[in-house]
């Protein structure tokens, strides 16, 4: 699913930017697994950042570098030049791209897929950043591509402040796809996640490596169990499983509504996950998983890849 993993050039240090909060954090790897080695996170004022797919995202850009150096000041990483970097969830889309018919050469398969994307995501192909990976057919044997789109001009609203700071943001990604790296290759079985956000969740579940079902739910906090629901009675109806693992990040559900909605749809309780399962020490910092995921989940491709590096020395 992650096929940047396989690079060995990521640094250990992420990024989490949220309408309300920036995180920071840099990890230590080892036999024993992750940790936290430097973090902070700052409270953004309200109207600095407005995550947007379709608008402009840094609303106040002198107001956003302030919290962006207090944090790596804090933090201990002003130091830091290299980043991976987790946009709000709301900055980009995520969506399973399936092509109907199967073009009959380059040229018309690029014009068939950019055509699907702006029927998915809303927005001309030619004015989104949009990374693809082919994934298993469906029942039909329709061609499948796991897609994440984010607009060319929000992308470069973040590029353009991290130059202007002195840094380099070399992997941008939207949140979920960030917190998800958690679950590659770390876990047997069919997994969840479920990232909350104000207004409602994303969720993400994925067969082995490969990403089965992507849903974006708008719901208010007293609906998100039934919404769960539906959505594990969807895989269970489609896939005739029991998912093995789920893993919440976000304080806006309850972790009780997700255990309550697991055993209703499956009818036995299933563990949600935390930060111990997941091999991420967190001793000493302070911060909740909610807050680290996401960057954290960065800052581990750069020990992915140099283990993908050495194995294939």
């Amino acid at each position: 699913m992650f096929e940047f993993l396989t690079s060995p050039n990521f640094p250990n240090a992420g990024l989490g930017i949220e309408e309300r909060s920036i995180t920071a954090v840099s990890l230590d790897g080892g036999r024993g697994g992750l940790r936290i080695r430097q973090c902070a996170t700052s409270s953004i004022p309200p109207g600095v950042i407005k995550g947007d797919f379709f608008d402009q995202n840094i609303i106040d850009e002198s107001a956003f570098i302030k919290c962006l150096e207090d944090t790596l000041a804090v933090a201990g990483l002003l130091n830091q030049k290299r980043w991976s970097v987790s946009l709000p969830g709301s900055s980009a889309r995520t969506a399973i791209v399936t092509l109907e018919t199967e073009p009959s050469s380059k040229s018309e398969w690029q014009e068939i897929f950019d055509w699907k994307a702006e029927q998915t995501f809303g927005i001309t192909a030619s004015d989104l950043r949009i990374s693809r990976r082919k994934i298993s057919n469906d029942v039909e044997g329709r061609s499948r591509y796991f897609t994440t789109a984010i607009r060319l001009a929000v992308i470069d609203e973040y590029e353009t402040i991290f130059e202007r700071f002195g840094r380099r943001a070399g992997l941008i990604l939207p949140r979920v796809i960030s917190e998800a790296t958690w679950l590659h290759n770390r876990l047997a079985g069919d997994a969840l996640l479920l990232s909350a956000q104000p207004g409602g969740f994303s969720g993400l579940l994925l067969r082995g490596d490969e990403p089965a079902v992507v849903r974006s739910v708008t719901c208010s906090p007293s609906e998100a169990g039934n919404e769960i629901y539906r959505l594990l009675m969807f895989y269970h109806d489609r896939y005739g499983g029991i998912l093995e693992n789920i893993l919440l990040i976000g304080e806006e559900i309850g972790r009780s509504d997700v255990v309550a909605a697991a055993a209703e749809a499956f009818g036995r309780e299933i563990d949600v996950l935390d930060a111990d399962d997941l091999g991420l020490d967190r001793a000493g910092t302070g911060l909740s998983f909610d807050v680290l995921a996401a960057p954290a989940g960065l800052a581990s491709l750069h020990f992915g890849s140099q283990s993908s590096a050495k194995a294939a020395a």
